[in-house]
């Protein structure tokens, strides 16, 4: 029999503070070259949205996340981004596990974009924002909170914003404005609008980008991302499906000119270098942090109530 995690088992099973050492745990391997993880494959459903199928070894195991993003789902009453994550046995390939995906996904983007801000920020950063209340920036709220930051929310749905900052113990922003002024600032929407156009990004400022995860999608100008100490968390997707595409493209940035958070985390590239640095980190999703999370979540299998599902 095979266990299901509903999302409230995910949930349940890991917490955000062990999402954080879970995803940064998932960078190292990866950087080291003992995790891995062939290219994310896109299968458009335009304008509607898309489909993801996501893969990657580590840890003894394999995963694959199939996970959605249609973006008019809410009009319609149910969630952006759904799925499954299939998590199996790298020794004989049983199938070991299915997750809810949503949730794997909401853990590992709030984990990923906190984690790219402490690492990357001043060291006396103050102040935390995060634009976007949806799942996913509920999540990083949420971990900004674990963290012990009380960050600042801003959405477009003032009353959504309230809501999720009741939830998790953030406040709410007076303006888009002072949200964007904050240290540590997080995006986390659609990526339908430039959010930072050029000259947004002050001295001393990181910004983590979660919001373009595929093609067409943009939260910066790509004059301010050129700016800026760019990061991202795996180079090959980035420069193909996040910001940095359209940076490439445009004949702005190149490979030399970025640096992966996992590579900053085992001493082969240097982070921010002073105080006046704008860091930015380009965040597209890697399945290598759903996979940490999975394995998260395992360990805590036999204390959930969760139910079996069979193949035979």
């Amino acid at each position: 029999m095979i266990p299901l995690f509903t999302g409230r088992h995910v949930y349940e099973a890991v917490s955000p503070e062990r999402a954080v050492e879970a995803v940064q745990q998932a960078f190292t391997a990866y950087a080291r070259g003992e995790w891995t993880m062939p290219p994310k494959v896109y299968v458009p459903a335009y304008p509607a949205g898309d489909f993801r199928a996501m893969p990657a070894v580590g840890g003894g195991h394999a995963l694959l996340k199939w996970i959605t993003s249609f973006p008019g789902n809410p009009a319609k009453g149910i969630p952006t981004v759904m799925g499954v994550v299939l998590l199996s046995s790298a020794e004989d390939g049983r199938l070991v596990a299915v997750l809810d995906a949503a949730s794997v996904t909401a853990l590992r983007t709030g984990a990923a974009a906190v984690l790219a801000a402490e690492i990357l920020g001043r060291a006396d950063a103050e102040s935390a924002a995060v634009i976007g209340a949806g799942v996913n920036g509920e999540s990083v709220a949420r971990t900004f909170a674990a963290r012990g930051r009380e960050p600042l929310l801003w959405d477009v749905d003032e009353a959504r914003a309230h809501d999720v900052a009741e939830r998790v113990g953030a406040g709410v922003a007076p303006s888009l404005e002072e949200a964007l002024a904050a240290d540590l600032l997080v995006t986390v929407t659609p990526g339908r609008e430039i959010l930072l156009g050029e000259g947004a990004l002050r001295p001393g400022q990181h910004v983590s980008l979660m919001g373009a995860d595929g093609p067409g999608k943009a939260e910066i100008a790509v004059e301010e991302l050129a700016r800026g100490r760019v990061f991202c968390d795996d180079w090959e997707q980035a420069s193909h499906n996040g910001e940095l595409a359209h940076a490439v493209a445009a004949g702005v940035l190149t490979r030399d000119d970025v640096s992966q958070v996992g590579d900053v985390l085992i001493g082969t590239a240097e982070g921010r270098r002073s105080d006046r640095d704008i860091t930015i980190f380009d965040s597209t999703g890697l399945a290598i942090h759903d996979l940490a999370i999975a394995l998260a979540a395992m360990e805590r299998a036999g204390e959930l109530d969760l139910r079996a599902i069979s193949l035979l």
